[in-house]
């Protein structure tokens, strides 16, 4: 079976204003390389629209109603200090969502055997009540109690590599049990949290913090613990919040990740999960911000994906 690529145009309509820097290219970079690069393992596919129950799942009706209210007839609208609506944010918000939904679907109708979705906005800062650090919607989150409210699923893991701690989808999840939410990441740094002390109410949640200048070495020997933690916990399905911003060339971090290590990442994440989800796999971008370390560290991250038996 083929690998899914879940994307839409709409991403082009959420503006964030001159100099951001989760900016409209960020996607047109990934997808203008997909598409160079032609690959026949790949199904591409749009989002479809999903029952907005799901999204009351993960956040508040007062948040979502918030949210709503707040995408302008014109110009640009902040949520928090760095995280901006404009009038085409609705449908990009909206289709991020529908991303991970129809990922989910085509992965449990054996549509494709596992998925990346190319959106933005990024999800994993928002929280339940809030907007945070580019996000709105916690994409992966609604993800996660899609599997659960829809699929009956039990035991679902959120592996989060993006150089950012996910402070939003630890939020969500901090007291269920059937989620276990895991992140590695450059602390101390934004968003201020995911020290190795916040474990959830089940020790559900393992924050692995890592110094600035963290190199590929000393992060794949850390992400070791990241696959104990899953050898552990025993997912049914895996999702990945797939941020390459602890790439040496990222301009917001300071972490010394390489290309290659993106794929190793994934490869051995989908090895050492195979024999509990049986390679139920679903990717949703969050960070990166250099156009061509992006372009390269999806790439490889999905070539991981697409070999995978």
């Amino acid at each position: 079976m083929k690998t899914g690529l879940i994307t839409s145009d709409s991403y082009k309509n959420h503006n964030t204003g001159n100099g951001h820097p989760e900016k409209i290219d960020r996607v047109t970079a990934i997808i203008d390389n997909f598409k160079k690069v032609d690959n026949k393992n790949l199904t591409w596919k749009k989002p479809n629209e999903f029952d907005e129950f799901f999204l009351n799942k993960t956040h508040s009706l007062d948040y979502i109603n918030h949210v709503k209210q707040s995408f302008p007839k014109k110009g640009l609208v902040f949520l928090d200090g760095d995280t901006i609506v404009s009038p085409g944010s609705k449908d990009a918000t909206k289709d991020a969502v529908g991303s991970i939904i129809t990922a989910i679907d085509g992965v449990q109708n054996k549509e494709f055997k596992n998925a990346f979705c190319a959106v933005r906005p990024p999800g994993h800062h928002a929280e339940k009540n809030k907007a945070m650090g580019f996000c709105i919607y916690n994409n992966v989150a609604v993800g996660a109690n899609y599997l659960i409210e829809k699929y009956k699923y039990k035991k679902i893991a959120i592996i989060d590599f993006d150089v950012h701690h996910g402070n939003g989808t630890q939020n969500i999840f901090y007291d269920n049990e059937k989620v276990l939410y895991v992140s590695t990441h450059q602390y101390p740094y934004y968003p201020g949290s995911g020290s190795h002390k916040e474990n959830g109410k089940f020790n559900n949640v393992l924050n692995i913090p890592l110094e600035a200048g963290t190199t590929s070495e000393v992060y794949l020997n850390a992400y070791e613990n990241v696959l104990n933690k899953i050898k552990q916990f025993k997912p049914e399905f895996l999702l990945f919040s797939a941020g390459f911003d602890a790439h040496i060339d990222d301009p917001l971090a300071q972490m010394r990740l390489r290309t290659e290590d993106f794929y190793k990442i994934t490869k051995r994440t989908l090895e050492h999960s195979k024999s509990f989800c049986n390679g139920k796999v679903v990717s949703i971008l969050e960070g990166g911000y250099d156009l061509k370390a992006l372009q390269s560290s999806t790439q490889r991250h999905v070539d991981a994906l697409i070999e995978f038996n």
